[in-house]
């Protein structure tokens, strides 16, 4: 039998005794598993860079926050499966892969098929799917703020609520505050590794359209946006992608390895949707082929 680690975030929302029942026995029809609960945040990343000679395989089950975790200890040569038990799973839906801890360990624990993927990279954080930088990661903030019930986020509406919030206070203009450099001003960046970066119930969002898991990472950066260019941007990510791939308005980078955004001030900057603090400037970057995932 594969010897394999599982790893359970026990604060996903997905996530309780009959659900780790549950996918345990699965995986153990072809696995010598382990199984460890994660204590703290980082403490995935701390479990995959030391792992136990011999081990084959690696199973994570919670949310996207546990997977960039995973990503950020992982190596090309371990294969990884992505048991979604979390809020929104944008990775391993993008991917193709179930959105229930359940039917995911049916499907991948016997699994031979993998698939390679590239991992950005912002200010030496892996990311899997996105990065933002500004409006963006100031969302992901105030959801942050509101705290969590049961180890569940806020709902896409309070998302919608913070979104709504953030531009009344500036009364629906974004104006510059950063620069990509070598590519001209902007008002907020956000950085696909892959598309779609996020999603909205199931309504995916693509931001960035052209972006794939097995290319470099693109950037998305309105250089100013009124209440006009506000609805535009709405209608383009959710209707009718590839308007900011070709406007003049946006500065739009596809398939890049690397590129430099520097700001006004400290702002704010945000991971996987998990918020990592406030930045001056923030380098990206990309590993090809950086991550094996189980398919």
């Amino acid at each position: 039998m594969t010897p394999a680690l599982l790893i359970v975030n026990p604060r996903a929302s997905g996530v309780d005794s009959a659900v780790v029942a549950d996918v345990t026995n699965v995986l153990k029809r072809e696995a010598e598993l382990e199984v460890v609960a994660t204590r703290d945040r980082g403490h995935a990343t701390e479990l995959v860079r030391e792992l136990p000679a011999g081990t084959e395989r690696v199973f994570a089950m919670g949310g996207d926050g546990l997977f960039n975790e995973v990503a950020n200890g992982v190596s090309a040569a371990l294969p990884v499966g992505l048991l979604a038990a979390g809020a929104s799973n944008v990775l391993p839906r993008a991917l193709g892969l179930p959105g229930d801890a359940r039917a995911a360990a049916a499907r991948l624990v016997a699994s031979q098929m993998t698939r390679q993927i590239s991992l950005g990279v912002a200010n030496g954080r892996r990311f899997t799917f996105c990065c933002g930088l500004g409006a963006d990661a100031e969302i992901v903030r105030a959801i942050d703020a509101r705290g969590r019930a049961a180890g569940r986020r806020a709902s896409d509406l309070a998302f919608a609520w913070e979104l709504t919030r953030l531009l009344a206070k500036r009364r629906f203009v974004l104006r510059p505050t950063m620069e990509v450099v070598g590519h001209g001003r902007c008002s907020f960046a956000i950085i696909a590794n892959g598309n779609p970066y996020t999603y909205t119930g199931r309504l995916p969002v693509h931001a960035a359209p052209l972006a794939r898991f097995e290319a470099g990472v693109d950037v998305v950066a309105p250089r100013r946006l009124g209440p006009a260019g506000i609805a535009g941007l709405a209608w383009a990510v959710l209707v009718r992608p590839g308007r900011q791939t070709r406007s003049d308005k946006f500065v739009y980078l596809h398939d890049i390895d690397e590129a430099l955004i520097r700001c006004d001030g400290p702002t704010a900057v945000q991971v996987d949707g998990e918020d990592i603090g406030d930045v001056g400037e923030l380098t990206l970057g990309v590993e090809r082929a950086a991550m094996t995932v189980i398919t």
